[in-house]
């Protein structure tokens, strides 16, 4: 009798099968837009679309090539066109409608002899899958190096397509890592510059704040109490010519004071015990509070950018200027292309991944993510400090009108 209530409970609290494959969608769906399965998604969507390209313009080029629709032969092609243009204008009676012919063919010559060195020949070197997965990367980051371009029209179509989704899966990852990093650094920040890992220097540092604090109340306190006390003076002296006004003086006086009180009141509200307790809490408290400078801000992107130009500039044999350079482009999202990563980050072998090629998409993944802290604490601090010159500016007008 139990075992058949226990399997009747059993069957009333388990939740349909729709209902359980709503739940587990609903589970991975929040999962891949976490932190770490946003990391996951555009990585894995890079791969993919390196697979998918290489794939396209591999199959597109070995069927152009069977059907002969490649001409591999230029200098023939240029040559006999020139000879029929020669035969055909043998007295030279046009002399410039003929140079403007050859002209025209040395001009096409030209650029099938561009297209060969760009695109022909060197097809499996380009699309490898290192040379994919660069090309994938730099269309989601918005880069565009420009080395790389699809030429069928298919890899064109799957182009925009691909980009249509990568390009805000990208900004998701920016905005996601990005705000992890800034709280990351913000952390370190506190720990380690304003010294709250070492207990016996913040707490120096803390009293020496709130003495400035004291000795700014203090003297902004014995400036109300003198302007009150001189309101005070000429209201006695007005007393003796008439007794209405003074009455009314000496309520203004003692309503100006007041306020002026009042106004001190926020300043003197800090602690004059110098308490083990308070400090410990104010040393704990919440890092969302702390604020970041710029110099440090710029620090670290400069610091980025250099480094980076060490790594590339042994990769490529590149000086610093020019890692330096390409760091900045790449990291910024401009990418004009002059300098991209060469044969050792770009391997012919299609199987092969060098350790280069790893690194390159993780500094440039990691960069752009690191910029975007950066940015985010950089707005942080602007705003802060536009924040702290308002209050200044109030308590200017507030002092002129009392």
């Amino acid at each position: 009798m139990s075992s058949r209530r226990s399997s009747f409970r059993r069957k009333v609290a388990e939740k349909p099968a729709f209902e359980r494959f709503k739940d587990h969608c609903r589970h991975f769906t929040a999962f891949m837009f976490s932190n770490v399965g946003i990391i996951l998604l555009v990585t894995f969507y890079t791969i993919g679309g390196a697979f998918i390209f290489q794939t396209i313009e591999i199959f597109e080029y070995e069927k152009l090539k069977t059907k002969n629709l490649i001409k591999p032969n230029a200098s023939a092609e240029c040559l006999n066109s020139i000879w029929k243009l020669t035969s055909e204008n043998i007295s030279f009676y046009d002399r410039q409608a003929y140079r403007n012919s050859v002209n025209e063919v040395l001009l096409q010559y030209q650029k099938a002899v561009y297209k060969k060195q760009i695109k022909g020949p060197d097809v499996d070197h380009q699309w490898s899958f290192s040379g994919a997965f660069l090309y994938s990367l730099t269309v989601i980051t918005t880069i565009g190096y420009g080395n790389i371009t699809p030429s069928s029209d298919w890899g064109k179509l799957v182009t925009i397509l691909y980009a249509i989704i990568g390009m805000p899966l990208f900004l998701l990852y920016l905005s996601n890592i990005g705000d992890v990093l800034a709280k990351s650094f913000k952390w370190i920040y506190s720990k380690v510059c304003l010294c709250r890992i070492c207990p016996g220097v913040a707490k120096r540092r803390i009293i020496r704040e709130r003495r400035k604090l004291r000795q700014l109340a203090r003297a902004l306190q014995l400036h109300n109490m003198e302007s009150a006390r001189g309101g005070g003076s000429s209201s006695s002296n007005s007393y003796s010519s008439n007794s209405n006004s003074s009455s009314n003086s000496s309520s203004t006086s003692s309503s100006a004071y007041t306020k002026s009180s009042m106004q001190t009141s926020s300043v003197l509200d800090v602690p004059y015990s110098d308490s083990d307790s308070d400090i410990e809490r104010e040393i704990r408290g919440s890092t969302d509070e702390i604020t970041v400078p710029l110099t440090v801000c710029v620090f670290v992107m400069v610091s980025y950018i250099l480094s980076g130009a060490i790594l590339f500039g042994r990769w490529e044999d590149w000086n610093y200027l020019d890692g330096s350079y390409f760091c900045f482009i790449s990291l910024s999202s401009i990418g004009f292309g002059d300098l991209v990563p060469g044969d050792r980050v770009i391997t012919a072998d299609k199987d092969k991944v060098e350790l280069s090629f790893i690194l390159c998409a993780v500094y440039l993944l990691l960069g752009m993510a690191l910029i975007a802290m950066c940015f985010n604490l950089m707005q942080e601090q602007v705003i802060h400090n536009m924040r702290a010159i308002k209050r200044g500016f109030k308590a200017c007008f507030r002092c002129r009108s009392s």
